[in-house]
C-alpha cells in the first residue's frame, strides 16, 4: 500500500486550512497532518511531525511566509514548500523561490491543479511552469545583482557544453518536450541533462536553475541568453 503524502497547512486564515482540508481529506493518498496559523509555529510544529509537502502562506503574523520557507529549506532533508499566493506574480512568491520553495500557486486554484500540484512536489517535480517563473522573474529582475560577469555558483563553470545549452533552455521557459525537439535529442537524455545540472549546481530543482539563470546573468530579463 502506498503511503500517503503528509501534508501541512499553514496560513493565518483559519477557514482557508479548513477549505485545503477538505479537498486533501477527499484524496486516499494524501493526509493533512499538522495545521500553523504563522510560520513560527510551522517551524515549531516540524520538530516534531514528518511532514512530506507544506503549503505556505506568504502574508502571515509573527514570521511570514518568505523567512519560514528559508529555514525550513535550509535544515537537513527538509519538505517540499509549495507557496500560496493571492495575486499573480507576486513580489513574495519571487521571495519565496529564492528562498527555495518548490514553486507557487494562487490561492484560487482548482482544486484538480492543487492536488496535482502537490503530488508533483512531493515527486520532487517544480509545479511552476518555467514560463510563469520566468514572467515573474523578468517583473522583478531589478531586484537581482547586474553587471557581475563571474557567476556565482562556482560550479557553473563545470557544466559540460551541453549541459549549459540545456539549462539556457530551461531557464528560458522551455519543458523537456521542447527543448528534446530543439536539440534533436530523446526527452530521456533531456531528463538526464536536467538531472545532472541540478546534482552539478546543487539546487533542488527546475525553478531553482531558473533563479540561478538570472542571478547569474546567464539569462537577462525578456527570456533571452545573457
Amino acid at each position: 500500500m502506498t503511503t500517503a503524502i503528509r501534508v501541512m497547512l499553514v496560513d493565518d486564515q483559519v477557514l482557508l486550512r479548513t477549505g485545503f482540508r477538505m479537498v486533501l481529506a477527499a484524496q486516499p493518498d494524501m493526509e493533512v497532518v499538522a495545521e500553523a496559523g504563522d510560520g513560527a509555529e510551522a517551524i515549531e510544529i516540524l520538530r516534531s511531525t514528518a511532514v512530506d509537502v507544506v503549503l505556505m502562506d506568504v502574508r502571515m503574523p509573527r514570521l511570514d511566509g518568505v523567512e519560514a520557507t528559508r529555514r525550513i529549506c535550509a535544515q537537513q532533508d527538509p519538505p517540499k514548500v509549495l507557496i500560496l499566493t493571492t495575486f499573480d506574480l507576486d513580489e513574495y512568491a519571487f521571495s519565496g523561490l529564492k528562498a527555495g520553495a518548490s514553486g507557487f500557486m494562487l490561492k484560487d486554484v482548482p482544486p484538480a491543479e492543487l492536488l496535482a500540484a502537490i503530488r508533483s512536489v512531493h515527486s520532487g517535480d517544480a509545479v511552476v511552469a518555467p514560463s510563469t517563473t520566468r514572467r515573474l522573474l523578468d517583473r522583478f529582475s531589478p531586484m537581482l545583482p547586474s553587471g557581475d560577469k563571474e557567476p556565482k555558483n562556482k560550479h557553473v563553470g563545470k557544466l559540460t557544453e551541453r549541459e549549459r545549452e540545456v539549462m539556457l533552455l530551461v531557464a528560458q521557459g522551455l519543458s523537456n518536450g521542447e527543448i528534446a525537439a530543439r536539440l534533436v535529442l530523446s526527452e530521456a537524455t533531456v531528463k538526464t541533462h536536467v538531472g545532472r545540472i541540478l546534482t552539478k549546481l546543487n539546487l533542488r530543482d527546475r525553478v531553482q536553475v531558473v533563479v540561478l539563470a538570472y542571478e547569474t546573468g546567464l539569462v537577462r530579463a525578456g527570456g533571452g541568453a545573457g
